[in-house]
């Protein structure tokens, strides 16, 4: 009996064995990205897996390394530094600066992409700051992934402090150090005294130059918890202007 109680857990061993065996080289058959070879620090492991969550082939800004050099070549091709924003409660008018060029070809991708349709104004803080650039439907989500995964380097200046009517670029607070522009939101300075404790940290990169008024009224409006307004407040067109 005890010799067929051996033999039976040696046989059950071995059949989980082989099943081990048999999963480890059906993994091995699977196709793999190799970043780094498995003598590579946590830092070096950090950095790879940063660049592949970064790395979006087909879409138009690929990855982080090709962002600056498309950005300086679709500027020079693209000049254009005016832009209408029309909502329900009227039109805002911006200028964009020629001295933050990554920014300044950024939003004119944007708008030519179409990426701001059925965008909202997303966060009302009031007497402080109306930002927009989000929406909770699912096609922005999409169309943030055919666009690009990346930051826009901080390219603030003392020239453009945050006064009102300052058009400036939100930007993610957890780990960045640089202070990254977000590619896609941006918000307009409100109060009279501005936002001067935001200088630096982000990159104001136009300025309004008609409709403050709409702004102000837009800054108004009753919002939720989270600042964002009650009533939707779509941005109906976003185009260019001369």
């Amino acid at each position: 009996m005890r010799q067929y109680i051996r033999l039976s857990l040696l046989a059950l061993v071995l059949l989980f064995a082989g099943c081990e065996d048999k999963k480890s080289k059906e993994k091995a058959t699977e196709p793999e990205v190799v970043e780094k070879t498995k003598d590579s620090t946590a830092e070096d492991k950090a950095k790879a897996q940063n660049e592949k969550l970064r790395k979006k082939p087909g879409s138009i800004v690929e990855s982080q390394a090709d962002l600056i050099p498309f950005l300086t070549e679709y500027g020079k091709k693209n000049p254009e530094n005016r832009v209408r924003i029309t909502t329900k409660y009227g039109d805002i008018e911006l200028e964009l600066f020629r001295d933050t060029p990554l920014h300044r070809a950024n939003f004119i991708l944007l708008v030519k992409q179409g990426y701001f349709e059925n965008t909202m104004i997303h966060r009302n803080a009031i007497d402080f700051v109306v930002q927009g650039g989000n929406s909770d439907g699912y096609e922005t989500p999409r169309k943030r992934m055919r666009i690009g995964n990346y930051l826009i380097p901080n390219e603030a200046s003392a020239a453009h402090p945050h006064v009102r009517g300052a058009f400036s670029a939100a930007k993610y607070t957890e780990q960045n150090i640089s202070d990254a522009s977000s590619p896609f939101e941006w918000f307009i300075v409100v109060p009279e005294r501005g936002a001067h404790h935001l200088d630096g940290e982000h990159t104001v990169f136009g300025r309004v130059t008609k409709g403050m008024d709409v702004v102000d009224r837009i800054n108004k409006v009753d919002v939720d918890d989270n600042e964002w307004p009650i009533e939707n407040i779509y941005l109906e067109k976003v185009e260019l202007i001369k």
